[in-house]
Order: C-alpha cells, then sequence, then structure tokens
C-alpha cells in the first residue's frame, strides 16, 4: 500500500492509465453504435420492420461487445494488422452501411508486423473519433482510411472531402491527439481550402526505451555513488556527511565533481537527472 502523501507508483499510474484507455475506447464504440441506430431509422432504403430488426441486430452486437470488456483489456497479445484492421470495419460497418458517409478503406498489406493489443485498441479508436467529428459537422461525404505499417510503426491516414478547414488546434481533434500523445506518437494536420483535410498519424509499435540510470550512464567513485544517491532522496550537505561518516567539506567536493560530470547546474538539477 503506498504511503499517505507519496506519488501513486509507476505501476498504479499505468493501471489508471490503462482503466481510463478501457472507458475511453468503450465511450467511442457506444457512440459509434448509437450514430448507427439513428443512421438506421433515418434511412429511407428500409421499411419499419427492417429497421426495428437491423436496430436489435446493431444493439445486440454492442451489448456482446460490452461483455467482452475484459477480454479487450490485452495490451500484451498481438494482433495481426489485417485483422485488427478487419476489426475496425466491422465496428464502423452500420454507420457505413445505413449514414450518408462514403468511407473508403485501403486494406494495409498482410505481411505487416502484428501490432501491440494497446496500439491496435488505440488505432481503431483514432480512426472512430475522426469519424464520428467528421459526422458532427455534416458536410463530410467522404472518408478514406489507410492503415500502412514500416516494421517500427503503424501509420494511419484519415482524409475527408469536407471544407478544409481543420487545423491542428481542432477542438475535435483533441481526444484524437491525447491517444496519438500517449503512445509516444506523431499526429499531422493538413488542410486545403475547398478539397477536404487530412489527418497522417505514427503510433510506435514499441515503447521508448528506458533511460539509462545516472550512476550507470556517468563513470562515477564509489564515494560519488553514495553521495548522488543521498543528494538525490533530497539531503543536505549535513546528512550525507553524518551517513557517510566523512566531512561537509568533502561532501562539497564530490557534488561539486558530480556537477561537472553530469553537466548539470545545482543539485535540484542533479536530484532530477538521478531520478
Amino acid at each position: 500500500m503506498e504511503a499517505q502523501g507519496q506519488l501513486p507508483s509507476s505501476a498504479s499510474r499505468r493501471l489508471a492509465l490503462e482503466h481510463s484507455r478501457v472507458l475511453a475506447e468503450q465511450a467511442d464504440r457506444h457512440a459509434v453504435t448509437l450514430e448507427s441506430i439513428l443512421a438506421i431509422l433515418r434511412s429511407n432504403r428500409l421499411d419499419d420492420r427492417a429497421a426495428r430488426t437491423m436496430v436489435t441486430d446493431v444493439a445486440t452486437t454492442a451489448l456482446v461487445g460490452l461483455r467482452m470488456v475484459t477480454d479487450e483489456q490485452r495490451s500484451s497479445i498481438l494482433e495481426p494488422v489485417v485483422g485488427a484492421f478487419a476489426r475496425l470495419r466491422s465496428d464502423l460497418h452500420p454507420l457505413v452501411r445505413f449514414g450518408e458517409l462514403d468511407v473508403q478503406f485501403v486494406e494495409p498489406p498482410a505481411t505487416g508486423r502484428a501490432l501491440p493489443g494497446e496500439v491496435a485498441h488505440a488505432a481503431r479508436a483514432i480512426v472512430r473519433s475522426a469519424v464520428l467529428a467528421f459526422v458532427d459537422k455534416g458536410e463530410t461525404r467522404r472518408v478514406r482510411i489507410q492503415w500502412d505499417c514500416d516494421g517500427l510503426n503503424l501509420l494511419i491516414g484519415i482524409r475527408d472531402d469536407g471544407r478544409g478547414d481543420l487545423t491542428p488546434h481542432d477542438d475535435s481533434l483533441r481526444p484524437i491527439a491525447e491517444k496519438v500523445s500517449a503512445l509516444d506518437g506523431v499526429l499531422a494536420v493538413s488542410a486545403t481550402p475547398g478539397w477536404g483535410s487530412s489527418l497522417d498519424i505514427r503510433l510506435p509499435l514499441d515503447p521508448p526505451a528506458e533511460p539509462e540510470p545516472l550512476a550507470d550512464s556517468v563513470e562515477l567513485t564509489a564515494r560519488e555513488r553514495d553521495v548522488l544517491r543521498l543528494v538525490a532522496s533530497g539531503a543536505r550537505n549535513r546528512l550525507v556527511a553524518s551517513t557517510l561518516g566523512i566531512s561537509e567539506n568533502t561532501v562539497k567536493f564530490h557534488v561539486s565533481n558530480l556537477l561537472h560530470k553530469t553537466g548539470t547546474s545545482g543539485r535540484a538539477e542533479l536530484a532530477a537527472l538521478a531520478h
């Protein structure tokens, strides 16, 4: 159990982020389901009986998916890129079939590297958020969705035929930007007035490398390591001296050497770098 007043552990933060991600993904899916139901009910191509049957089918599928939500918390499981893309098409199928939005899907290569579950979930959520944003604007009639994989990244391209006034600061892109940022990805937005807007997204397939500990990346003596450990914990010179059985002047000497070796300008920066 974490002590009161301490920051949450990295494991706790990861669990909280995973929980938030699952909730956000479920919200996106339910939004697509509701939009699909509305599109079916408004469709002129279906009579009342057919519409009720189709709505029941969509709702039943959504309920089954909800019951399986725990199975989707599988960030360590790999998904073939083609299979992950097929799940996206399945998510959007009712909206595409009965809505007024023409969606073109460009299949990823079958030889593409398998996607970590977290990346696959985020990629589908990003595309769903973009499609819902286009639907909300009400002026987009055609959307092109493309996935590709370069071995290191999942590359997502989304283009619409709207007014071409989308900017990186558009409120509708905030959920997408947050998902991309959470995976250390890159989001680029381009628009041509009268011709539409494009979203180009790169999601790394591997987590960023952990930074090398300072004590391992800089050549330090055994005593300097001891001093660094205590300085990083917030100890002042007197406490460091009494703990190690040395004089305060010797502590100052070691701290000065540590600042020089690490290129830091003060104890606070040295402690932050050590952490």
